[in-house]
């Protein structure tokens, strides 16, 4: 499964920082239907995702009913992207 969409950066406070995208709604249903297939325990979904040129492979988190996608800082930081930063994601569901 294949998906493109853009989402806002947010922040999750904790220990440390964390960042994230959200995954759409409509995004969100898609890998719900696949989810049992594809999660390896706790609802976490392992995909690979790009932003830009930057390819990294990383786990989605269930919450709320939708999906939310790790940013590492190493996709991060070399494109200065920060909260609220518009982000496109092209991502596919590792199954």
């Amino acid at each position: 499964m294949e998906l493109v969409f853009t989402g806002r950066v947010i922040e999750w406070h904790g220990p440390a920082p964390y960042y994230f995208v959200p995954v759409p709604d409509e995004e969100s249903a898609d890998i719900r239907e696949v989810a049992t297939a594809a999660s390896y325990g706790w609802g976490v979904i392992p995909v690979e995702a790009s932003i830009g040129e930057a390819a990294f492979t990383t786990s989605l988190f269930p919450k709320d009913g939708r999906y939310l996608l790790p940013l590492k800082a190493a996709v991060r930081r070399p494109r200065s992207l920060t909260t609220d930063d518009d982000v496109t994601v092209r991502m596919a569901v590792l199954l």
